[in-house]
């Protein structure tokens, strides 16, 4: 229809038309009255005319609009009854008001008026109310991506179940690269004869060989110690519910065989560029040898990582060659820095003060300034003790400086090395060391996905009982110009024997190596035991905690202390160590609040439970025989739950020896 503006224009000239032709009828009128009659009898039956054209017309439009309007409407009732949309209609009780024929048909009912949510389809409850806009649900064996209008109270369900299958055939035939790695094949072969050695290699590639073949994998061996495998994501879940198996069958096998060889396998997936792919299952082997090998290491395109196995304790595979290499290769960087700061992580053990003097120890003899960035505020009682005996060395305790002393003499060739630890969010302070460009990570914990960036070397072995026992190894391949001093000694051997807790656990040959290297340079054992003694007010907290503590499965025991009280970390890791001294113990979990309004979870293993799976997959880390981890915004008694779930689910995985 003509718009106001429109019929303005329309009826303004109609209008002086006529004014001029009656203006015009009245002169001719004037002149000749017969005929004017004419001319005013021509434009009566004109205007006549007009007006009943004007009057079809407004008939016409009129009853397009109706029949407009009636089509409008009946569309409008074919999309709500016709269309392949579901449409439905609720009210604040989750009662289903109206719903149109498309969805009704989804559950086999003429209508679903009056019916409830809850007894329909309970998925969607959680969406209305979480006012969630739109999300992906199952209904009756259906995907449906359900849109919600909250305001009106209104649900759209757009079926998507093929577009799901789709997607999800996608994903399973994207290609999976895993590099598989025999972690000490060369080591234990070289003594070997070549039939014992053709026998190994048999046995190894039929293990392999079948595990590829009952699973769809291919293979293809590269080296002696290096396999290439090519399957799907589909394989891979495959895999995973399985735990990787293979892992546990190579390990028993050759262990028959009095072969100790064990397997790493590094995935690449997710990415559809193949060099990519390759380089992401590289780095994820990675990965999985500087944890210690005997594991699968996952690299998932999001960055996190996923890992399975893992559940023995590493075999010493360090050389003298690359201690050497490293020790070496850390005097160059010593030599081209103008002074060295050491750090260690927060609330410093005796390991990470003792390995942090010996890099001190190795600047001296390379004629270099060394630091040790310490925080007096977070220091337990036995390096409380060794800082009063450092005290009384005013060379050695000069050496000790706070954070913001570091900030003043830092510049642009100093060295950062980072010890005990290699996890930014670890470190005694962030700020510090992301300021440095030149950084080095000693560390003899498994890698974690958190890891320093960009370092100029790493010198990490998860095979080694402590730090001070790698820096122990370094400092006999640094100049012979300053002997360590009788104090240094003692606190490299009090870090080996807190870590390896009097040498029991986690002692390889190499240990007992570094250890007589100290005590040959006037090491005190006496003066170590006097760092390491306990009050007995401890004593009694301890035996508080231990007193909480219940099996939870065979040989696993928990201790929660009491909600009220709280305890550092020591506290918490001594009351692990002591329950797992105990009679039928094999593995302890003690839980308790801690100072820094976290929860923290200390776990302790004689090797049977790797409690270092445990702690990862509640965002800790550590050893398999030693880990913790530190929860926030938790209670005792949530934490206590998803201890126990942690537990269960490691030990229904399959994790169990």
């Amino acid at each position: 229809m003509p718009s106001f503006l429109e019929r303005r224009q329309i009826r303004y000239p109609l209008y002086g038309l006529v004014v001029m032709i009656l203006i015009f009828l009245a002169f001719l009128f004037y002149y000749n009255w017969i005929l004017g009659v004419l001319g005013y009898l021509a434009t009566a039956l004109f205007l006549h005319f007009i007006v009943k054209v004007k009057e079809q017309v407004k008939t016409e439009i009129q009853e397009y609009i109706s029949t407009l309007s009636y089509r409008v409407k009946k569309v409008g009732e074919e999309a709500l009854m016709e269309m392949p949309i579901g449409i439905m209609l609720i009210n604040d009780d989750f009662m289903i008001e109206w719903a149109n024929p498309y969805i009704s048909s989804y559950f086999n009912e003429d209508t679903l008026v009056g019916k409830s949510l809850y007894d329909v389809a309970d998925a969607i409850i959680p969406l209305v109310k979480q006012e969630v806009e739109t999300e992906i649900i199952s209904v009756k064996d259906r995907k449906f991506r359900v849109v919600h209008k909250a305001e009106e109270k209104l649900l759209y369900f757009f079926d998507v179940t093929e577009q799901m299958d789709i997607e999800k055939l996608y994903h399973d035939e994207r290609t999976v690269i895993a590099y598989i790695f025999l972690d000490n094949y060369d080591e234990l072969t070289q003594a070997m004869d070549d039939k014992t050695k053709s026998n190994l290699n048999s046995l190894v590639t039929s293990i392999i060989n079948q595990w590829a073949t009952e699973n769809g994998v291919f293979l293809k061996r590269v080296s002696s110690e290096r396999f290439i495998g090519v399957f799907n994501e589909e394989i891979l879940k495959f895999l995973e519910i399985g735990k990787f198996s293979i892992l546990d069958e190579v390990r028993e096998t050759s262990a028959k065989q009095n072969v100790p060889l064990t397997l790493s396998i590094g995935v690449g997936m997710g990415i559809s560029s193949l060099p990519e792919l390759g380089e992401q299952a590289q780095s994820s082997l990675d990965l999985a040898l500087g944890r210690g090998g005997d594991q699968v290491a996952i690299k998932l395109p999001n960055g996190k990582i996923k890992f399975y196995g893992g559940k023995t304790n590493p075999v010493e595979k360090r050389t003298r060659v690359r201690a050497r290499v490293i020790s070496h290769a850390l005097r160059d960087l010593v030599g081209e820095s103008d002074k060295v700061i050491v750090m260690g992580h927060k609330y410093p053990d005796m390991d990470a003060i003792g390995s942090a003097i010996g890099i001190v120890k190795v600047a001296q003899m390379n004629k270099r300034e060394g630091y040790v960035v310490v925080n007096p505020q977070e220091m337990d009682l036995s390096v409380q003790r060794l800082m009063e005996e450092i005290r009384k060395n005013e060379d050695l305790y000069s050496c000790f400086i706070t954070p913001e002393q570091a900030y003043e003499l830092a510049g642009d060739d100093t060295l950062l090395v980072i010890v005990d630890t290699h996890k930014p969010s670890m470190v005694i302070d962030e700020r510090l060391l992301s300021m440095m460009e030149n950084v080095v990570v000693i560390d003899h914990h498994r890698r974690a996905e958190e890891f320093i960036k960009n370092p100029l070397l790493v010198y990490m072995e998860p095979y080694a009982s402590s730090t001070a026992e790698l820096v122990t190894e370094l400092l006999e391949y640094q100049p012979k110009n300053d002997r360590i001093r009788m104090l240094e000694a003692t606190a490299l051997l009090a870090g080996i024997i807190v870590d390896t807790k009097s040498f029991t656990l986690r002692t390889g040959s190499r240990t007992f190596d570094a250890a007589s290297y100290l005590r040959s340079h006037g090491a005190d054992t006496i003066l170590v035991q006097k760092f390491l003694k306990e009050d007995i007010e401890t004593f009694i907290r301890r035996s508080q905690i231990i007193e909480n503590v219940y099996f939870y499965y065979e040989g696993i025991v928990i201790a929660c202390a009491d909600e009220m009280e709280v305890n550092d970390h020591v506290m918490i890791a001594q009351a692990a160590d002591t329950l797992l001294t105990m009679d039928g113990v094999s593995a302890s979990f003690v839980i308790s609040n801690r100072e820094d309004d976290l929860v923290g979870i200390s776990a302790r293993s004689l090797g049977e439970v790797n409690v270092q799976i445990i702690m990862e997959s509640l965002n800790g880390g550590g050893h398999l025989t030693n880990a913790a981890t530190q929860l926030s915004d938790v209670t005792l008694e949530e934490a206590e739950e998803m201890l126990r779930d942690a537990i269960a689910d490691y030990l229904e995985g399959g994790n169990k020896e």
